[in-house]
């Protein structure tokens, strides 16, 4: 048993012989950031600043060799070796969400593009799930496997969980998805998780970015925001290859005339006969060049690890982003997981 103090909030727990960081902090009601919990997005990841521990198994990307010789670390993965103290922020808001595993029925299948399928879950009827807007939840598959989604509804809409599922090919899940599934099947499912949600103390301008199906739960944000009033300037990018994977286009253009944000939607590689006319190259890119200083603003990514990561890269890099000021939610996928 090991000690871990966390700074600067000064809060301490006890961790087992060869358990987690994070898997102790959450379960003593402590939340610190995280995303996949599988060493493969680096949202977890802290600093120590004293004591030893062994860094587990994770991905090169999520935590390089030298960001490892400064002392930082994956706290999904991390297990003490000693006593620590660390360096993470702890996140308040997520504290006294209950987390559940629950069954639920496909209510609704609805399919939003050739390769995107929204599913419409209903719970049983004497359960809700009290959730932050942004957050996800994993299907519980057979043979210990878990697959996470976010959910795509804001916790005032919540009478049936939306999510939006991308047809990957030879993907188990998203197979069975697009092929045998049919409205009615039972699921189960655990969450709500994740840190990916509003800062609400803060009233910075936000820029929110998407590729692909990290629309869902900037969408679920949004609509939190709108619902509730929050009036922070917001400017949302959303990015695609070609038009017809921003499955839900006429959502976000309805936005923008209804002046609750600016829109700008963004495709990388469209074909002549799309005659698309907007603005092309990579999502990040485009925010980069309309906000060439992002020091006063929140970002909140989401999306293909690929654009996460080059979005935080530059961002901070570049455009003067405070690292405590960007909010991420990386989509990673099995393939994303294997130990590199």
């Amino acid at each position: 048993m090991h000690t871990v103090t966390v700074q600067p909030a000064g809060l301490a727990f006890q961790v087992e012989d060869g358990e987690a960081v994070l898997a102790a902090a959450l379960g003593q009601g402590i939340v610190l950031p995280y995303g996949c919990k599988n060493g493969a997005c680096g949202s977890c990841k802290g600093k120590i600043l004293s004591g030893s521990v062994d860094y587990g198994t994770y991905q090169k990307k999520a935590l390089t060799d030298q960001e490892r010789a400064q002392g930082k670390a994956l706290f999904c993965q991390a297990r003490p070796l000693s006593d620590l103290v660390i360096e993470a922020r702890t996140v308040g808001a997520a504290k006294d969400i209950q987390v559940k595993t629950l069954p639920c029925r496909v209510q609704k299948m609805e399919r939003l593009a050739d390769d995107v399928m929204a599913l419409h879950l209903k719970l049983p009827a004497n359960e809700k799930l009290a959730f932050l807007a942004g957050q996800y939840i994993e299907f519980l598959l057979k043979e210990g496997a878990r697959r996470s989604f976010s959910m795509a509804n804001a916790p005032h809409d919540a009478e049936l969980l939306q999510l939006h599922v991308r047809h990957v090919a030879g993907g188990q899940f998203t197979d069975h998805v697009f092929g045998k599934m049919k409205e009615r099947d039972i699921l189960r499912f655990e969450g709500p998780l994740g840190t990916f949600f509003l800062r609400e103390d803060s009233d910075r301008p936000i820029v929110f970015v998407a590729s692909g199906t990290g629309f869902a739960p900037i969408k679920a944000v949004i609509e939190h925001m709108i619902h509730k009033g929050i009036a922070r300037p917001m400017t949302l990018y959303w990015g695609g290859r070609r038009p017809k994977d921003l499955y839900l286009n006429a959502l976000a253009e309805g936005w923008a005339a209804q002046g609750h944000l600016k829109y700008v939607p963004v495709i990388s590689d469209a074909l002549s006969e799309d005659h698309w006319t907007g603005r092309t190259g990579f999502v990040h890119r485009a925010v980069m060049q309309d906000f060439p200083d992002l020091s006063a603003h929140q970002v909140y990514a989401c999306g293909v690890p690929v654009m996460v990561d080059s979005a935080k890269k530059d961002f901070l890099g570049q455009c003067r982003l405070p690292e405590d000021e960007f909010y991420a939610d990386s989509f990673t996928t099995q393939a994303d997981l294997a130990p590199r």
